[in-house]
């Protein structure tokens, strides 16, 4: 078969600045992986053009496709084209915006692209997503059969993994403490950040935070979707304990996770949440809560935490913190975890998608 696999957040991230790490990692690695394991089938790589108001206006698509994936979906943004020749397989990575529509209000304009949108995602041969309980949320908000969707796990790159030896030359390069706590993500209503905070300001712990929009000024302060980020940067103004380190590379996030105390995550709802894997890989012990799709990937490998009572937050991170051997099974568990999931594994089920929609599966 010849496929296309549509790019074009990795080539312009502008589409998805909101999102760009967890699109554009899936995308490579879908990329890097198709074409080392798949030997079997002909891969194509393109991108969309767009005018300003989010409409396809081309795309750089070969001729001859028996088959097109396109790899990331929002719901107000035009990711998907309107008329379509060819048979296309879409990735829908989660819908918590629709899930919670009242903290991600779409406007007029959001409206109307989601009305597009859900239109083209129906047209669609198979749709893949990357939990169970984002299969539940897109049969359930979209109106899409089941047997329409594809489950395919996720996992980390192949670089997260636990050091012999911890890289001590970070902790001079970021001011790092001796001991604290890590926080990967972005700054929207899920991610519960605020609650996260307060809990680790009340402890007066130490907490480390990874993320572009974490230190981004460049941002639209009435906009609902923005009003945790807004919060966020009103309670750490002033505060000693919290690090904000904004974006940093794959190599340098490998070494925290190996230096940190313990990852923590306390999300609402998750599509799939991967940098509660990213942590397991490198041994760090997980906090986090059951919201969405998280127990499918942290097992009970995780401390797990109701994401909305701080008090219950706080007893997590004070008991993980103060039992160093408690620490240590928690991070074997981690590590046993993390190996359930693999690139190879995700890739050959992709593929399998792929053989499905063609009648060859």
């Amino acid at each position: 078969m010849k496929i296309g696999i549509d790019v074009s957040p990795v080539e312009n991230p502008s589409l998805l600045s909101h999102r760009v790490r967890g699109t554009g990692f899936y995308i490579e690695n879908l990329k890097r992986s198709l074409l080392k394991y798949d030997k079997g089938n002909e891969y194509v790589f393109f991108t969309q053009h767009r005018d300003g108001a989010g409409f396809t206006r081309g795309q750089n698509l070969p001729k001859n496709l028996d088959l097109v994936h396109y790899p990331y979906f929002e719901p107000f943004f035009l990711t998907l084209p309107i008329f379509s020749k060819s048979k296309y397989v879409v990735t829908v990575h989660d819908l918590i915006p629709l899930v919670f529509p009242e903290k991600f209000p779409p406007g007029i304009k959001g409206s109307i692209k989601w009305n597009i949108q859900k239109l083209s995602l129906k047209r669609a041969e198979r749709i893949i997503t990357d939990s169970n309980s984002s299969k539940n949320d897109i049969a359930e908000h979209i109106g899409i059969s089941e047997d329409k969707i594809e489950v395919i796990y996720l996992a980390a790159g192949e670089e997260f993994r636990k050091l012999k030896i911890k890289n001590l030359k970070l902790k001079i390069k970021y001011g790092l403490p001796d001991r604290f706590l890590l926080y990967i993500g972005d700054v929207t209503w899920n991610k519960n950040l605020p609650n996260l905070i307060t809990a680790v300001e009340d402890l007066n712990a130490a907490l480390v935070m990874v993320g572009k929009a974490l230190v981004s000024e460049d941002f639209d302060k009435n906009n609902p979707w923005n009003q945790d980020l807004v919060k966020v940067h009103k309670i750490v103004k002033n505060s000693k304990n919290i690090l904000l380190l904004g974006f940093i590379e794959n190599k340098d996030l490998v070494d925290l996770y190996n230096l940190a105390t313990a990852f923590v995550m306390p999300s609402f709802h998750e599509g799939f949440g991967l940098p509660i894997l990213e942590a397991m890989s490198c041994g760090c012990p997980v906090i986090t809560s059951r919201g969405g799709s998280i127990p499918e990937v942290a097992g009970e490998a995780a401390f797990y935490v109701d994401p909305y009572d701080i008090n219950d937050i706080k007893k997590g991170i004070k008991e993980v913190l103060s039992d160093e051997k408690f620490r240590k099974k928690m991070s074997e568990k981690g590590l046993m975890q993390s190996k359930k999931f693999s690139w190879k594994r995700a890739t050959e089920e992709t593929v399998k998608v792929y053989e499905k929609v063609m009648g060859k599966g």
